[in-house]
């Protein structure tokens, strides 16, 4: 066979989302999973070892190129055109279904103490929440999860990766890091980070939310 590491990095900039090892190891049939992985370790140190403008990083379940953060200025200038971004209140109900799930509409409103039908429209259609199903209570209310979006946008491996109340208060005293057309605009696996400021206001919410609903990561 080919160099693996070399197969690996064209399929992973072939592939339109976050490319799961195990599908790698589908493609790569006859190739132990244990070589298969130690190429796709090779490849990753290859590209942070040269430093170069993209990286291999594993997020959403898989494997994608992603540009790196402090190149986002760069991105911007050739995309020529301003990333979307969430309004606070869509960041605090988005917070509230991602530390909470699965979770109804009322159960978010109790948090928020407001209506949240715009927020969770919006979230939708960006296709950071899914519905899940619905509630076997009376009413049957729509259940409310995040998507692999969710995880591919911010950066994360797993929900379990979501960051602590202490991680979270040191994020929030930066500027956050997000952009919401990246997962779709990736058709070579790259990505453009548009920095926003939280926000102090979405930022005690949300906190609030994790102070009660801790998860560890």
């Amino acid at each position: 066979m080919d160099n693996i590491s070399a197969v690996i990095e064209a399929l992973i900039f072939a592939s339109e989302s976050p490319l799961p090892l195990e599908k790698i190891c589908a493609v790569l049939d006859g190739v132990d999973k244990t070589e298969v992985k130690d190429a796709l370790d090779k490849l990753i140190a290859g590209y942070e070892e040269r430093q170069s403008g993209i990286s291999v990083q594993e997020v959403a379940g898989g494997f994608q190129f992603r540009t790196r953060p402090h190149l986002a200025v760069w991105v911007k200038r050739l995309k020529g055109t301003k990333p979307g971004s969430l309004t606070p209140a869509a960041l605090e109900t988005l917070a509230i279904v991602a530390y909470r799930q699965p979770i109804v509409k009322a159960e978010i409103e109790s948090v928020r103490g407001v209506d949240v039908s715009a927020p969770l429209k919006g979230l939708l259609e960006k296709k950071l929440i899914r519905i899940l199903g619905r509630k076997d209570v009376p009413g049957k209310p729509i259940i409310y999860g995040t998507t692999k979006k969710f995880l591919e946008v911010f950066n994360l491996k797993e929900l379990a990766d979501l960051p602590t109340m202490r991680e979270l208060t040191e994020i929030t005293e930066q500027q956050g890091m997000l952009d919401l057309e990246a997962a779709e605009e990736n058709t070579g696996g790259q990505e453009t980070i548009l920095q926003e400021s939280i926000g102090e206001e979405s930022s005690e919410v949300i906190s609030e939310v994790i102070a009660e609903d801790d998860i560890d990561s």
